[in-house]
């Protein structure tokens, strides 16, 4: 378990849910949406080129709507573009996942995984998130961290 200072994001956002394989088709339009219209490029005051990928605004838990925000983490949140939206994270309790292997696919399993152990990871969803960062364009060797919130001590 690791403890992360707050953070704030920039990026883009959906609402979704997990019924149905709603979150694959919601999700996967939002990160073509990301790259295709270069929002990295439109990002002011950005810390690193590292994507984001947090699930926050949980209604209950895994099984029910939450919002998805694609971004980077930014030093501050005075300037908003129009568009994207701006989001302070909290300091928070995480456990930490590292999906291994061909992306999407090893991030889809390791998701698979954590909802099977969701009471084990006792989970506390304030927000989730995964970082993409160089690792995690390595084809088969690739690396994507994933935290969790958690109410572990």
């Amino acid at each position: 378990m690791v403890t992360l200072n707050s953070f704030n994001i920039i990026g883009i956002s959906v609402r979704t849910t997990n019924k149905n394989n709603k979150s694959a088709e919601d999700i996967g339009k939002l990160w073509d949406q990301f790259f295709s219209e270069n929002f990295s490029g439109k990002i002011p005051n950005k810390l690193s080129s590292n994507i984001y990928a947090i699930y926050t605004d949980y209604k209950s838990n895994y099984t029910e709507e939450y919002t998805t925000i694609l971004g980077l983490q930014v030093k501050s949140l005075e300037h908003i573009p129009d568009g994207l939206i701006g989001r302070h994270f909290s300091d928070e309790n995480f456990e930490v996942i590292t999906a291994r292997g061909e992306m999407p696919k090893a991030v889809v399993n390791a998701w698979i995984d954590i909802w099977n152990r969701d009471r084990e990871l006792q989970r506390k969803y304030t927000y989730d998130f995964e970082v993409y960062d160089d690792k995690s364009q390595k084809g088969e060797n690739s690396e994507v961290k994933i935290y969790l919130s958690t109410n572990k001590k």
